[in-house]
C-alpha cells in the first residue's frame, strides 16, 4: 500500500484497535503499517494514564510546525485539551505571540494557562508591538502583575510597563467580559483592567 493512500485510510487520532479494523489487517500487519508511518514522520505517539498509545496521523505531521495551544502546554502546570488544533507552519511561535492567541481567546481556561508563558518571555519589545497592535496592553501588564504572585518569572523592562499604563482618561476595560475579580483589587486599580480570575481559579499555580 502506498504511503498517501495508508495516511487517508486512517488519518486522525486513532488506537492500535482501531488501526487495526480501519485497515482489516492482522496485528502483524498493524504493527508494520504504524511502523511504516512513524518512520516517514506521519504518525505521533501519545501514551495515554492507562498506559496505552493514542495516535494521531496525518500530513500535517509530516509537514511539521507547532500551535499555539502546544506552546502554552509547554509551561502550563494544567495542560489544555482540544480537539481544534490551529498549526503554524515556516516559522517558530514565539512564547509573545502565544499569550497574544490566548488573549484573543477570550477563553478563561486558555488565559489562566498562557500565565506560566511569563517564565520565558523575554522580547518585551516585540510583546509591546504586538500588545499594541491589538489594543490589549494593560491587560498583559494585568496579567504579568497577576502572574508575579503566582510564580517565580521574568522581570517585565519599565520601558514596557511606563507605555502600557492606563493614562487618567482610560476606563476600565475587560479580560473576558462580565468577569471581575474579587481577589485581585489592586492590580485590577492600577491596570484599570478587570482579571477574570480569583484565587481559587489559580490553584495549579500554588
Amino acid at each position: 500500500m502506498k504511503i498517501l493512500e495508508l495516511v487517508q485510510k486512517v488519518q486522525g487520532t486513532q488506537t492500535f484497535e482501531t488501526v487495526k479494523d480501519s485497515l482489516q489487517v492482522s496485528k502483524g500487519m498493524t504493527l508494520y503499517y504504524l511502523h511504516r508511518l512513524k518512520k516517514q514522520g506521519y504518525l505521533k505517539t501519545k501514551r495515554l494514564s492507562n498506559n496505552r498509545r493514542l495516535y494521531t496521523i496525518g500530513i500535517e505531521n509530516k509537514l511539521g510546525g507547532k500551535s499555539y495551544i502546544e506552546v502554552i502546554n509547554q509551561y502550563a502546570p494544567l495542560k489544555i485539551r482540544t480537539t481544534r488544533v490551529h498549526r503554524i507552519y515556516g516559522k517558530e511561535i514565539t512564547e509573545e505571540e502565544a499569550l497574544m492567541y490566548a488573549l484573543q481567546t477570550k477563553s478563561i481556561r486558555i488565559i489562566s494557562a498562557s500565565l506560566a508563558l511569563f517564565k520565558k518571555i523575554d522580547q518585551w519589545t516585540l510583546l509591546y508591538q504586538l500588545a499594541k497592535k491589538n489594543n490589549v496592553e494593560r491587560q498583559v501588564g494585568a496579567l504579568y502583575d497577576l502572574a508575579k504572585k503566582m510564580m517565580k518569572i521574568r522581570r517585565m523592562t519599565q520601558r514596557f510597563r511606563n507605555h502600557a499604563l492606563p493614562k487618567r482618561k482610560d476606563t476600565f476595560q475587560d479580560i473576558i467580559q462580565g468577569l471581575h475579580s474579587k481577589d485581585f483589587k489592586e492590580i485590577e486599580k492600577i491596570w484599570k483592567i478587570h482579571l477574570p480570575f480569583n484565587k481559587e481559579d489559580l490553584e495549579d499555580y500554588r
